[in-house]
């Protein structure tokens, strides 16, 4: 276990936000601006991936794959123009898959989620 090392770890939830085992690194619910629009939300899932990716030295580039959990999965076009912002090209693998999110808020609540695979060799 000494070639894994677990930040962000909330135990209230009982979840780690990112995993560096090896050369990659593991983020799941990555989520922000709860309420927001749904560009707002799919920034605000970014903004936390780019921070937690930051406490190993990684950006979004050196995300390889994408899982985007929406609640209205024809969002998916607003998703691309986000990632055409923020990835500078370097664009990951993905599937997007649509869900009832076990969030509080319901509908008006969280619309977008984004677990991901980053690289972090040479």
């Amino acid at each position: 276990m000494s070639a894994m090392i677990r930040k962000d770890v909330n135990e209230a939830w009982a979840h780690t936000g990112i995993i560096k085992a090896g050369d990659f690194c593991f983020l799941s619910y990555c989520v922000g601006n709860v309420g927001g629009t749904v560009e707002e939300q799919i920034h605000g899932a970014f903004d936390e991936m780019e921070r937690r990716l930051a406490l190993f030295g990684l950006t979004l580039e050196h995300v390889v794959q994408m899982d985007c959990l929406f609640r209205d999965i024809w969002n998916i076009p607003i998703m691309e123009k986000v990632i055409r912002e923020r990835f500078h090209g370097n664009y990951p693998v993905r599937k997007s898959i649509q869900t009832e999110f076990a969030h509080t808020g319901g509908a008006a609540g969280l619309q977008f989620q984004a677990d991901a695979v980053a690289y972090a060799g040479k």
